[in-house]
């Protein structure tokens, strides 16, 4: 038998230990613990070509990651039936693999994506967030207007560019499309935001919600944030909010007859 396997596996992990996704050199990230896991089984030599939906950045959480790799048909045929429960001995606590599907190779993990979908939480209590959520919620000392929070992401919904937004990489785009911004106080008393957009730019959902609990909690009027999207380059009125906070919670994708399409969009768009 020769060829690959197009594998897409659905990831969460706790990324309060990990220096975000991407393999970095002496830094204990999430894609290198899952190609060190993966390379125990099949060979360290073996190219997996790993691919994500989004590189999370340190400290970023995620319960609905997704990426692909392509494995040699001999070594899938060989752990078709056990590839998941062998993951599972063999990756830390803070990093799972949920679920492995096979899937056709005009699955791209990144570029078919639609949306991805994130949440971010906010415990404004006098207290602070509870102790067991205490690495996924930040803490914030003044109280939150769910409502001004509301008008203010309403104002920064659909297709703009983000500069203002996002960290600038060198022939990128910074246009995106946003299709969901909005905010909701939980039974607990925590305020999440969930935004969700076609992609996002390098720290850009920190840096929306860090715009936004300027207005929630005051500071600002809700109609500023929107003011910054006529700006060309970052700016530095912008808070990042805390990487903790943030959790990617789903990624979507079109039906399998249109993933090649949505890749090739996509690769358009972002050049």
């Amino acid at each position: 038998m020769t060829g690959t396997v197009r594998l897409r596996l659905d990831v969460s992990y706790d990324g309060a230990d990990f220096s975000g996704w991407a393999v970095q050199p002496g830094r204990r990230t999430v894609a290198g613990v899952l190609v060190e896991a993966l390379g125990r089984l099949v060979g360290a030599d073996t190219p997996l070509g790993l691919t994500v939906a989004g590189r999370t950045d340190a400290g970023v959480h995620a319960s609905g990651q997704v990426c692909h790799i392509d494995l040699p048909v001999e070594a899938y045929a060989e752990l078709e039936g056990s590839l998941l429960r062998r993951l599972a001995a063999l990756m830390p606590s803070d990093a799972r693999v949920k679920a492995i599907t096979p899937v056709p190779e005009t699955f791209d993990a990144r570029f078919s994506a639609t949306f991805r979908r994130y949440e971010y939480r906010v415990a404004d209590t006098v207290w602070g967030p509870e102790p067991l959520r205490r690495h996924d919620t930040i803490g914030w000392v003044r109280p939150l207007d769910v409502g001004r929070l509301t008008v203010a992401a309403a104002g920064l919904t659909g297709e703009h560019d983000y500069a203002a937004y996002c960290k600038r990489k060198e022939h990128a785009t910074t246009v995106r499309a946003i299709t969901r911004f909005d905010w909701r106080r939980d039974p607990d008393g925590v305020v999440v935001a969930t935004v969700e957009a076609d992609a996002f730019c390098q720290s850009m959902v920190r840096s929306l919600v860090g715009a936004l609990l300027a207005v929630g909690d005051g500071r600002r009027d809700p109609g500023w944030p929107s003011t910054l999207l006529t700006r060309t380059e970052r700016s530095s009125e912008v808070t990042v909010a805390p990487a903790h906070g943030l959790t990617l919670i789903a990624v979507g994708y079109p039906a399998e007859d249109a993933y090649a399409s949505r890749a090739e969009a996509t690769r358009r768009l972002r050049a």
